[in-house]
């Protein structure tokens, strides 16, 4: 196994569900092996947001994980792969790994990924944010965590909620080195006036 081709996928209880959905969608497209772990918050969210159940959510993955499951693989070093996507990422969940408070196995992969300096991309999903929540993103920064919420790129002329949530994920997915078609990019795509 290349470490290219395995990458851990966490998804928390902010709203943001679809955004967990169409990355692990695409992962799953670019025959990536994911390995999802959920919040019990995020079990709720997506059944708000998507109308799903977390076990039919959980099939988008190549493995999924109880986020009490401590001891799984994920939580582990030696368990090689390409780094951690948290996506949404809660406040909650920021604020555990910057502390490196790991109560879940959600909150122990991100540790371990950053321990181990692998790429930890965090789509916090929040917004005002306050003196706090800036002192942490700058904590989890300075560790070598990426920050990198889903912000919607208005030069990319979207159409639906959709269309941002393919555009934020494809950006996040780029931090990872993976090209997974959802980016409309400046100079090429909208130069040529194509659509992903």
């Amino acid at each position: 196994m290349k470490n290219s081709t395995r990458l851990i996928v966490g998804v928390s209880g902010a709203s943001g569900a679809l955004l967990a959905r169409r990355a692990l969608e695409a992962l799953a497209a670019a025959g990536v092996e994911t390995h999802l772990v959920v919040s019990k918050s995020a079990e709720m969210t997506i059944a708000y947001e998507l109308g799903e159940k977390a076990r039919d959510f959980a099939q988008l993955a190549a493995r999924s994980y109880a986020a009490s499951d401590v001891g799984a693989p994920i939580s582990s070093g030696s368990f090689k792969t390409a780094g951690m996507l948290v996506v949404p990422c809660s406040v909650r969940t920021m604020s555990e790994i910057a502390t490196g408070v790991t109560s879940s196995l959600l909150s122990r992969a991100a540790d371990v990924t950053l321990k181990e300096r692998r790429p930890l991309v965090l789509m916090v999903r929040e917004s005002p944010l306050h003196l706090g929540h800036l002192r942490t993103l700058t904590a989890l920064a300075e560790m070598g965590a990426i920050i990198a919420p889903p912000v919607p790129a208005f030069y990319a002329e979207p159409q639906s909620v959709d269309d941002v949530a393919r555009q934020s994920v494809g950006r996040a997915l780029d931090l990872f080195g993976l090209d997974c078609g959802f980016t409309r990019r400046w100079g090429e795509d909208l130069e040529k006036g194509r659509r992903p």
